[in-house]
C-alpha cells in the first residue's frame, strides 16, 4: 500500500507506481542527509528563538536529529521510494520518533527553499575536500620540481619538438594550472555560501523567521536576497561543474603526456607498477590505465555542465520540478574530479625520468635553431635575416642528414660571415637554456627564483 503523501490533502487518488519511481530521487539525494539535517537543525533552532514553536518543542526536534543522523551513519536506516526524497524520508522519521512535534518542523519552510541550502551545503564540502585535494597535487608538483632541478627535456609546440625547457619549469607550469583552479574553487565557494531559507516556496513567509540565524547556524556568508531567486537560482551548481570541467581538462593534459611519455618511442618517464596494469593476451605490456581513465572521464565531467545548463537554459521562474535533475551531474563531477584529483598525484609521486632520454631527445633536432638565430641578432644581423639564414642552415642540416652541433666552422660560415668559433657555446642546450633569464623562462636562475618564492608560500 502507497503510503499517505506530505502533500496529498489536494489529491482524491493514490499517485500511481510510476510515478512514485519516476519522480523519486532518494536513490541518490540520499547523499544530502547530513546536510538535509543541520538545515533542519538551524531552522528548528531558530523557530525555537523566535517563538513560533515552544523552545521545548525545538529542543526535542533538535536533539531527535541528531539521533537520525547517527542511526542513518550507523546503517539503521532504510528509505524506500515511497518517500520521494531524502527530505521526506528524514521528516517522516522524526514524526515516528517524536510524533506530531515532528511534523512542526516544517512551519516556515517549504521543500524548495530546504532543497537548496542543502544543495549549497553539500557543494561547500566537496568544494573544500577538492581545494585540499588541489593543494596536494600543486605541493607534489613543487616537491618534484626541485628534485629534478636541472633535468633537460625538449619543450614542445604542435607536437614538435621546439626548444630545451626544464623539467621543473615543465612541472611549475601544471602548478599554475592547479592554482587557478583552486581559485576557481574557492569563487565557486563564496557563492555557494549563501543561505536560501526562509524564501519559502518563492515568496517569503508570514511567520518571524531570521533568516541571518539560520545562516550563521549553517556557518554561511549570507543570505540570498531575492525568495524567487533563492529557490530557482543553480548558478552556484554550475559554477562549482564548470570549475570541475576545467580541473579535469588540465589533469587529462597531465595524462595525455604521461601515457606518450611512458610509451617506448618516447620512455621519457615511467609509471609506477602498482598503478598499471597488464594486458590479457600480451605478457609485455605495461598499460597507464590510471593515466588514460583520468583522460576518459573528463568527457564525463563536460557532459555534466552541459546537462544542467541544458536544464536551466529554459525555465521560468521559480522552481521547477526540472531542477531535480540538477543533483547527479553535481554528485558525478564531485566524485569524478577528486578521483582523478587523487589518481594524478599518485601518478606524479610514484613516476621516475630517464634524464638521458630526454637529453638525448634534445640533441636530436634543431632545439637551438632559434638561438642561432638570435646569436646573429646579437652580431648585428636583422632578425628576420637572421631567422631566414638559421631555416636554411636547418634544411642543409635534414638534406645531409646532419644535427646543427655536427657542422663545422666553415660549413656554417657559408651562410653568414658573421659566425664565429662562438657560435658552438650560442647553440649548446646548456647554453639554450641558461641564457632564458627572463621571469617566468625556463632558465635555471629563473626558475630556481620561483622555487624559492614558492616555498616560502
Amino acid at each position: 500500500m502507497a503510503k499517505k503523501k506530505a502533500w496529498g490533502g489536494r489529491f482524491g487518488e493514490r499517485t500511481d507506481r510510476f510515478v512514485e519511481e519516476f519522480t523519486a530521487s532518494i536513490p541518490y539525494d540520499v547523499l544530502l542527509y547530513r546536510h538535509d539535517i543541520a538545515g533542519s537543525i538551524a531552522h528548528a533552532r531558530m523557530l525555537g528563538k523566535q517563538g513560533i514553536l515552544p523552545k521545548a518543542e525545538a529542543e526535542k526536534i533538535v536533539s531527535s536529529l541528531g539521533e537520525i543522523l547517527r542511526e542513518i551513519e550507523s546503517g539503521k536506516v532504510s528509505f524506500d521510494l515511497g518517500q520521494e526524497d531524502i527530505h521526506m524520508a528524514i521528516e517522516q522519521r522524526l514524526i515516528r520518533k517524536v510524533g506530531p512535534v515532528g511534523g512542526k518542523l516544517h512551519t516556515g519552510r517549504s521543500r524548495n527553499d530546504q532543497v537548496a541550502v542543502d544543495l549549497r551545503l553539500y557543494l561547500r564540502d566537496e568544494i573544500d575536500q577538492v581545494r585540499k585535494l588541489l593543494a596536494e597535487i600543486v605541493e607534489t608538483l613543487v616537491s618534484r620540481a626541485e628534485e629534478w632541478f636541472g633535468v633537460v627535456l625538449p619543450g614542445y609546440t604542435h607536437v614538435q619538438r621546439a626548444q630545451p625547457i626544464l623539467l621543473s619549469h615543465y612541472l611549475l607550469a601544471y602548478r599554475e594550472m592547479f592554482v587557478r583552479d583552486a581559485d576557481r574553487f574557492a569563487e565557486a565557494r563564496r557563492r555557494t555560501n549563501v543561505s536560501p531559507l526562509g524564501a519559502g516556496a518563492l515568496a517569503g513567509s508570514t511567520f518571524p523567521l531570521d533568516r541571518v540565524f539560520t545562516a550563521r547556524e549553517l556557518g554561511m556568508e549570507g543570505v540570498c536576497e531575492n525568495s524567487i531567486d533563492a529557490v530557482s537560482d543553480r548558478d552556484f551548481a554550475a559554477d562549482f561543474l564548470y570549475a570541475c570541467a576545467v580541473t579535469m581538462a588540465h589533469l587529462s593534459r597531465l595524462s595525455e603526456e604521461m601515457v606518450y611519455w611512458s610509451s617506448t618511442e618516447f620512455g621519457f618517464l615511467s609509471l609506477p607498477d602498482a598503478l598499471c596494469t597488464g594486458s590479457s593476451i600480451m605478457p609485455q605490456k605495461k598499460n597507464p590505465d590510471v593515466a588514460e581513465l583520468i583522460r576518459g572521464k573528463t568527457g564525463r565531467s563536460y557532459g555534466n555542465l552541459l546537462n544542467l545548463l541544458t536544464i536551466l537554459k529554459g525555465l521560468p521562474l521559480s522552481y521547477n520540478r526540472d531542477m531535480q535533475e540538477d543533483k547527479e551531474p553535481v554528485f558525478d563531477s564531485a566524485r569524478t574530479v577528486k578521483d582523478c584529483l587523487m589518481g594524478a598525484t599518485l601518478l606524479l609521486r610514484g613516476m621516475q625520468v630517464n634524464e638521458k632520454r630526454m637529453r638525448a631527445a634534445c640533441d636530436d633536432g634543431f632545439l637551438t635553431a632559434t638561438d642561432l638565430a638570435d646569436y646573429l641578432a646579437r652580431k648585428g644581423t636583422p632578425f628576420r635575416k637572421a631567422h631566414e639564414i638559421a631555416g636554411k642552415i636547418v634544411r642543409a642540416c635534414e638534406e645531409r642528414g646532419k644535427r646543427l652541433k655536427d657542422l663545422s666552422l666553415s660549413e656554417l660560415r657559408k651562410f653568414s660571415t658573421a659566425i664565429g668559433e662562438d657560435v658552438r657555446d650560442a647553440i649548446s642546450l646548456t647554453h639554450s637554456v641558461r641564457m632564458r633569464k627572463t621571469r617566468g623562462g625556463t632558465g635555471p636562475e629563473a626558475v630556481r627564483a620561483r622555487l624559492s618564492v614558492l616555498r616560502k608560500k
